[in-house]
């Protein structure tokens, strides 16, 4: 039994005759009536009594006709469900970020596209920082992450970047750097800062220490938060200064200032787009798709 041979039957019964329905499915009568004895000789029952006024369905023949509309539905919905996930309309994604950069307007911009181009595909957001997001880009359990990366050295990862970022310092409302902002870092030296760790975003973390180090600049470290979200509670608390990626201020938070200066403009902190190139995942790639429409460069 075919499912070609359950639509020429149920095209049968729903015409009436074999002459109507050869009609309907482009083939000749002969040929149709043929496909016909061919179902009942393979389920060896007859599916119709055949009289001088045309065709009545047996009982075999009624329960077939149920059985097999159901069969030739449930064909057209399978075959419906894997062409859109084949394609990428359906399914899921997984895309990690970096906690800054939830807010991001580019970050925010390329959610929302993809939400609106593929709206039956499940997003699966996670708020992570690089290190984490390299790791588990690595043993495959993230398809895709927002995150700084080495321009020249990120091995079994391919990468966009996708935004051009500076520094900025956050400073608490009621200290003296948000009544009179600092022109240069070294009017800075003094002052209590709040850091990360290194192993939270290595990259970043190193490209900051560098730009530090070319201007001869070396912040008295007193508190560390786990990441950019508590270093800026920890400095709406008071308790120190501190200097984080620009996009940092896209979420701006009670009791803090941001202030801009020359030195903080000058370290570029690219971030990027990243995923593993054996991941064929169709979903991923759509997203990939709407990234290089956008993304301002690649390497």
């Amino acid at each position: 039994m075919e499912f070609r041979q359950l639509s020429y039957f149920v095209a049968v019964v729903e015409t009436g005759s074999i002459s109507a329905a050869s009609r309907r499915v482009h083939i000749a009568q002969p040929a149709l009536t043929r496909q016909i004895r061919l179902l009942e000789e393979d389920l060896d029952t007859r599916l119709f009594d055949r009289h001088a006024r045309g065709m009545r369905l047996t009982v075999a023949g009624q329960a077939l006709f149920e059985e097999a509309q159901q069969l030739l539905d449930a064909r057209t919905q399978i075959r419906a469900r894997l062409t859109a996930l084949g394609s990428g309309l359906t399914g899921k994604v997984s895309l990690g970020v970096t906690v800054t950069h939830l807010w991001v307007p580019q970050v925010a911009g390329l959610l929302s596209r993809y939400r609106d181009r593929y709206p039956q595909v499940a997003f699966e957001v996670f708020p992570l920082l690089s290190g984490p997001q390299l790791e588990r880009l690595r043993e495959g359990s993230l398809d895709a992450g927002v995150l700084y990366l080495d321009e020249t050295d990120y091995p079994g990862l391919e990468a966009r970047r996708l935004q051009n970022d500076h520094l900025i310092l956050a400073v608490p409302e009621r200290s003296i750097w948000a009544h009179t902002p600092p022109q240069r870092l070294t009017e800075l030296a003094g002052a209590d800062f709040v850091w990360g760790f290194r192993s939270a975003s290595p990259v970043y973390f190193d490209r900051m220490q560098a730009h530090f180090q070319r201007l001869d600049f070396h912040p008295r470290v007193v508190q560390y938060g786990a990441d950019n979200i508590a270093i800026l509670s920890m400095v709406a608390a008071g308790l120190g200064i501190a200097i984080l990626p620009a996009a940092s201020s896209c979420h701006p938070m009670p009791g803090i200032r941001f202030l801009r200066l020359p030195e903080l403009d000058a370290c570029s902190m690219p971030l990027w787009f990243a995923w593993r190139p054996d991941n064929h995942s169709p979903t991923l790639h759509n997203l990939i798709a709407l990234v290089d429409a956008t993304a301002p460069g690649a390497v």
